[in-house]
């Protein structure tokens, strides 16, 4: 796949099929849109091409936005690189952009610049400046400039009774398992090894600490998670606390992962960890023996979780 960093870097070859949006998450009701430009544009000859924006409109347009987002743009392009899209236009969305009219958008992106021969498009997408322009002023167009628009029906979409922001809530409240089943995917994030406190060493638990750069990224709620990442070409298993070590008197978030059954210096490695299972909430134990015994416990269940796959 060829990563495009605005519009303007994208020369298209011949004609193009495009979609798109924010993506988030790449989830099954993206998958139906992204599903419906590989298929055309295999039917057609065009090429197919991704255009999304960061940062997310909502970041730019609403001062108070706290979203946080399902996928960091690397952990997207590599989402939609395994999926088969050929060509990801990731273009800096600004005020100025979202002030485009909805005919200027059509006329100078989709036609001058991406060469499109058809569009592939949401029921409900709504574009242009203030987002006014709907699928019958988008069909106009197409009539106009000479492009094809397809629509997914609402129909289709609620058959899979998805969302970016359904998705949010569920790992919000550390419910990984419903994340992971309206994605179609186990959830993972993707951080720096880095040098922590090592209390974990002491009691026989030693855990890689992750650091996150891009504070965008959604960190499910706090407690302790399945999880599993490969290491050095090999899938490692192991167990992950997020939260802020109540019982060591710990008071900010940190992100400790303990693996099984390899001990490697590990500083420097940026790894990609998934969530399969959530075990268990934070809890403050009344000692750090109560917390060892409790992290036994732990590690038995994630261990019993892999043998059930």
């Amino acid at each position: 796949m060829k990563i495009y960093n605005s519009i303007q870097e994208f020369a298209p070859s011949g004609k193009t099929t495009v979609t798109l949006g924010t993506f988030d998450g790449v989830h099954k009701g993206h998958k139906k849109i992204l599903d419906k430009l590989l298929n055309s544009s295999r039917a057609s000859g065009c090429e197919s091409v991704v255009l999304t924006f960061f940062p997310h409109p909502r970041m730019v347009l609403q001062q108070n936005s706290d979203i946080k987002l399902l996928n960091t743009m690397a952990e997207k392009a590599a989402l939609l690189e395994d999926y088969g899209v050929e060509n990801l236009i990731i273009h800096p969305f600004d005020h100025a952009f979202s002030r485009l009219t909805a005919e200027e958008f059509v006329k100078d992106v989709l036609v001058g610049k991406l060469n499109i021969s058809k569009i592939i498009i949401g029921h409900d997408h709504r574009f242009g400046r203030n987002r006014t322009a709907t699928i019958t002023d988008l069909l106009q167009f197409g009539e106009e400039y000479g492009f094809e628009v397809e629509q997914i029906s609402a129909l289709e979409v609620n058959e899979v009774s998805v969302s970016s922001t359904k998705i949010r809530i569920a790992l919000e409240s550390g419910d990984v398992a419903t994340a992971n089943e309206y994605l179609g995917y186990d959830y993972f994030v993707t951080g720096t090894v880095v040098q922590g406190k090592q209390l974990g060493r002491i009691i026989g638990f030693p855990t890689a600490n992750i650091s996150i750069t891009e504070d965008y990224k959604l960190i499910p709620d706090n407690g302790v998670y399945v999880i599993s990442s490969e290491i050095e070409g090999e899938m490692v298993q192991g167990m992950m606390n997020i939260g802020n070590n109540p019982t060591v008197g710990g008071t900010s978030r940190t992100i400790e992962a303990n693996f099984f059954g390899i001990d490697k210096n590990l500083y420097g490695t940026t790894l990609r960890i998934t969530m399969h299972k959530r075990l268990r909430d934070q809890v403050k134990f009344p000692s750090v023996d109560a917390l060892k015994m409790q992290l036994e416990q732990d590690r038995a269940a994630a261990l019993d979780y892999f043998k059930q796959l």
